[in-house]
C-alpha cells in the first residue's frame, strides 16, 4: 500500500494533469493520492489577501482568472463531455464559495486567521476535482475527498497546524481502506486539515508533503512517493554549486534538518509521522521518472566522511539582548520567548552567553519582535540590538556530532577565503552544524566549504 503525492509545480497545465493521471493509472499497488493546488494558485490568492485594496473589482478579477485557468485545464484534460461538465459544475460551486468568502472579508473589513486559512485552502479544493475527473475519463475509478471533511484533525494552530495522528488514523481506516476493496482510488486535498470545531487549518508552505506522511501513518502505508519537478536532495543548491549531485539515501533526521535549514524539497514536518512507523519516503522527478531519486528511511547509510549536504537560509535576522548576567538569570529567557511566541512569531534558534541572549528568527518578523521586546520593561536588559543582512549555513550528515575534525575543516575553509563567521552552533542536533555569515558572502562561503569537502560529498 502506497501514498502518492503530486506537487503544484508539476500541475501547471493539462499536460501535467495527464502525466500525473498516467502515473497513477500505471501504479499496480493499492494507493492513495494527495494533491497540491495548481502551480501558482495559492501564491496568487496569498498575494491578493496581502493586497491593500480589496474591492468588488479585484474580487471579480481574481475569480475570473481562477475560473478561466481551472476550466481550461479541465476541458483539455477530460475528453468525455459528461465528465467534463460534472467537474466544471463542481469547480463553479467551489469558486462561488471562494467569492462569497472574499466578499465577506471586503464587507467586514477584517481578515481573521481562521478565514485566511479557509481561503488559502481553495487551491487544493479546485485541483482535486480536475484530477479525479481526468482519472475517471481514463477508465480509472477515483473519488475526491477534502481533508477537513475527511477528518484530518489538527491542533488548531492557524497557518502552521500540526496533525493529531491517532484520531486521524481511526477515521481514515474507516473511510479510506474500504475503498480499496472496490478498486477506488481516493484523491485527497493536501495542505490543510481541520481543528476540533471543524475549522480549516493549513500546514504551511509545502504542507501537502506533510499531508502525505500523515495519511501514510494513518493507513499504515509501506511507502510514500512524493513527485516533484526536481530529482531529490542535492549536495548543495545547484544555483550556487554547478556540480552539486543527487543524494540517493538519507536518514529521516538528515532530511528533516535539510528541510528545516532551507532545502525547499519537503515540508519540515514531513518525516515526523513516517519515523513513528518506519515508513519509507522516496522523492521522484516527474520529468525524469526512471531516475531513482532520493530515498529517506530509518537506516539511510552513514558516510565515512559524514557530510552529505550543505543547506542555507538567507531570510533570517538576529536580535541580540544584552545585559549583565542575562544568560543565566532564571526566567529571563522564558519571558523573552513568551513575548515573541505569543505574537505568532517563530523562534528559529536561541544562543546564550553570560551577557547576551541571541534570538534567530525570520527577517519578516524582525521589526515586530524588536518593537515587542522594547515595549516591555524586562529587568536586567540593558540594550536590544537588531542585525539584518545575514545568512545561515547548515552542514548536514548522520553521525556528524561524533566525527572529529569536521568543524575545523569547515571553519578553515571559510577563514582561508577571508570570510568571518558571525556565530556558530554545534550540539543542538546530532546531524547538523550551523553557522552565520554576512549575506553578501553567502555564496562565497558555500563554494569554499563545498570545494574543501568535495571528496566527502561524493557518494
Amino acid at each position: 500500500m502506497k501514498v502518492l503525492k503530486f506537487g503544484g509545480s508539476i500541475l501547471k497545465n493539462s499536460r501535467g494533469f495527464k502525466e500525473v493521471a498516467e502515473i497513477i493509472k500505471n501504479e499496480d499497488e493499492k494507493k492513495v493520492v494527495i494533491l497540491s493546488g495548481i502551480c501558482g494558485v495559492t501564491d496568487t490568492i496569498q498575494r491578493y489577501l496581502n493586497y491593500n485594496k480589496i474591492d468588488e473589482i479585484t474580487i471579480k478579477g481574481l475569480i475570473k482568472h481562477l475560473k478561466r485557468l481551472h476550466f481550461k485545464i479541465a476541458s483539455e484534460s477530460i475528453t468525455d463531455t459528461a465528465i467534463q461538465k460534472k467537474v466544471q459544475n463542481t469547480l463553479k460551486i467551489k469558486l462561488d464559495q471562494l467569492e462569497q468568502l472574499l466578499r465577506g472579508v471586503y464587507y467586514v473589513k477584517e481578515l481573521t486567521d481562521k478565514t485566511r486559512d479557509l481561503i488559502l485552502s481553495y487551491g487544493e479544493r479546485l485541483s482535486v476535482p480536475i484530477l479525479t475527473g481526468t482519472l475517471i475519463d481514463k477508465g480509472v475509478k477515483a473519488k475526491a475527498f477534502e481533508a477537513d471533511n475527511l477528518g484530518i484533525l489538527t491542533n488548531g494552530d492557524y497557518g502552521n497546524a500540526i496533525a493529531v495522528l491517532n484520531p486521524i488514523s481511526k477515521k481514515l481506516k474507516k473511510n479510506i481502506l474500504p475503498l480499496f476493496n472496490k478498486n477506488i482510488i481516493p484523491i485527497i486535498t493536501g495542505f490543510f486539515g481541520c481543528d476540533n470545531n471543524g475549522h480549516t487549518t493549513i500546514f504551511g508552505r509545502n504542507g501537502s508533503d506533510y499531508s502525505a506522511s500523515i495519511i501514510a501513518y494513518a493507513i499504515d502505508a509501506d511507502r510514500v512517493d512524493i513527485w516533484k519537478d526536481v530529482n531529490g536532495f542535492l549536495s548543495a543548491d545547484p544555483k550556487i554549486i554547478e556540480d552539486a549531485h543527487l543524494i540517493d539515501n538519507l536518514t529521516y533526521r538528515e532530511a528533516a534538518e535539510l528541510s528545516y535549514f532551507g532545502a525547499k524539497i519537503l515540508h519540515p514536518r514531513t518525516v515526523e509521522p513516517l519515523m513513528k512507523k518506519n515508513i519509507k519516503l522516496r522523492i521522484k522527478n516527474i520529468y525524469n521518472p526512471f531516475l531513482k531519486g532520493s530515498d529517506i528511511c530509518d537506516n539511510g547509510y552513514k558516510k565515512k566522511d559524514i557530510i552529505k549536504s550543505i543547506a542555507y537560509r538567507d531570510d533570517i535576522s538576529l536580535i541580540k539582548i544584552h545585559g549583565s548576567g542575562v544568560g543565566n538569570k532564571p526566567g529571563v529567557l522564558s519571558e523573552i520567548a513568551n513575548i515573541i511566541s505569543s505574537n505568532q512569531i517563530n523562534i528559529i534558534s536561541v544562543i546564550t552567553s553570560q551577557t547576551c541572549i541571541t534570538i534567530l528568527l525570520e527577517s519578516k518578523d524582525l521589526k515586530n519582535s524588536y518593537y515587542l521586546l522594547n515595549s516591555k520593561q524586562i529587568k536586567t536588559i540593558e540594550k536590544i540590538e537588531k542585525i539584518k543582512d545575514i545568512a545561515l549555513i547548515a552542514i548536514v550528515g548522520e553521525g556528524l556530532i561524533n566525527c572529529h575534525g569536521v568543524a575545523a575543516k569547515v571553519t578553515n575553509a571559510v577563514a582561508n577565503n577571508g570570510i568571518n563567521i558571525e556565530m556558530i552552533s554545534a550540539g543542538a542536533s546530532e546531524v547538523a552544524y550551523y553557522f552565520i555569515v554576512k549575506e553578501n558572502v553567502l555564496e562565497k562561503a558555500i563554494k569554499a566549504i563545498h570545494n574543501e569537502l568535495k571528496i566527502t560529498l561524493i557518494n
